[in-house]
């Protein structure tokens, strides 16, 4: 029994002190050496893909083994990752989120500003390289079905004023709250509102507009369910929402270690568009493939982007 207290005693001491910010996190394993470099993954299909795009790159084009730390739910959890050296590549972080977030700095809507504010900020801040977006965003964006298209005849978000009042929306209940780029944000920059907003869980809104329980939702402009429903996304003609590029994200250590690697993982920069992105999530969402195998045939079918310059290994 003493030895459980003390043991309950340390356990409380170490986490009050906050002893592990300084260690590497909790049950995760580095996977990086002399011959392996590991990559960032993280909890949804899209990461998971992009995580093991990265990695098929890295073995076609160098000697060394790749392995991937998948699983890391948030992006904070992330960042501290490559902070604490137990992974030196991100496959994917998004503008508007590290510049709200990690670098709590005030949202940004221009796209080109947006990343290079952070490109300079995790350069200074974090001795970390960004790369140019693969060219996709993976933002906000309201949907609807393609009957409530026709019928209301709705291309952009705008196109909803005259008829919100009458239609029920579904969304986020983090975003209704949130502050800048949130539901009373949105309000004002449109100048309508809904007949009704109600909170849901992100992943279920899909489900709720497909099967007419709401007549508009919020969603991610990548989410492979939105081919599934074959659901039509309304354009942000006001460009209200901030935007969310994704990018490669590397240690400077890595690169320097590795200089080749920055001719190999910025062969990826502007070859996923949006639409590209949506059927790889679908792929794996929808037709349950893992995602290791739509990155492989990903990168088969578009030859490693070998064109680019560079040659296999």
């Amino acid at each position: 029994m003493k030895k459980l207290k003390k043991l309950m005693l340390g356990l409380l001491l170490l986490f009050s002190t906050g002893a592990l910010s300084s260690c590497s996190l909790p049950g995760l394993a580095s996977g990086n050496d002399a011959n392996t470099i590991s990559i960032a993954g993280g909890s949804t299909s899209e990461i998971q893909i992009l995580a093991n795009v990265v990695k098929g790159m890295i073995e076609h084009y160098t000697d060394k083994d790749a392995v991937i730390i998948n699983n890391l739910a948030t992006t904070t959890v992330i960042h501290q990752s490559m902070i604490n050296g137990d992974t030196s590549i991100s496959a994917a972080r998004y503008t508007g989120t590290d510049l709200t977030g990690t670098l709590q700095l005030p949202p940004e809507k221009e796209p080109e500003k947006a990343f290079d504010i952070v490109e300079k900020e995790f350069q200074e801040r974090f001795k970390q390289t960004w790369f140019p977006s693969y060219g996709f965003a993976n933002t906000y964006a309201f949907m609807v079905t393609k009957e409530t298209a026709a019928k209301y005849n709705l291309k952009k978000i705008s196109d909803l004023k005259n008829v919100a009042d009458q239609l029920t929306a579904g969304a986020d209940t983090s975003w209704i709250d949130r502050k800048g780029d949130g539901y009373e944000g949105f309000t004002q920059e449109y100048g309508f509102d809904f007949k009704r907003v109600f909170p849901m869980q992100i992943g279920l809104v899909y489900d709720a507009v497909a099967a007419g329980k709401m007549d508009v939702v919020l969603g991610y402009s990548t989410d492979g369910r939105i081919g599934s429903y074959d659901l039509v996304m309304l354009e942000d003609d006001l460009k209200f929402f901030p935007p969310y590029d994704a990018s490669i994200v590397a240690t400077d250590a890595i690169l320097k270690d590795n200089p080749e690697l920055k001719e190999i993982l910025g062969k990826l920069s502007g070859k996923i568009s949006t639409e590209k992105m949506q059927k790889l999530n679908f792929q794996a969402d929808n037709d349950l493939m893992e995602p290791a195998i739509v990155a492989e045939n990903f990168l088969r079918e578009n030859h490693y982007f070998e064109s680019d310059g560079g040659g296999k290994k």
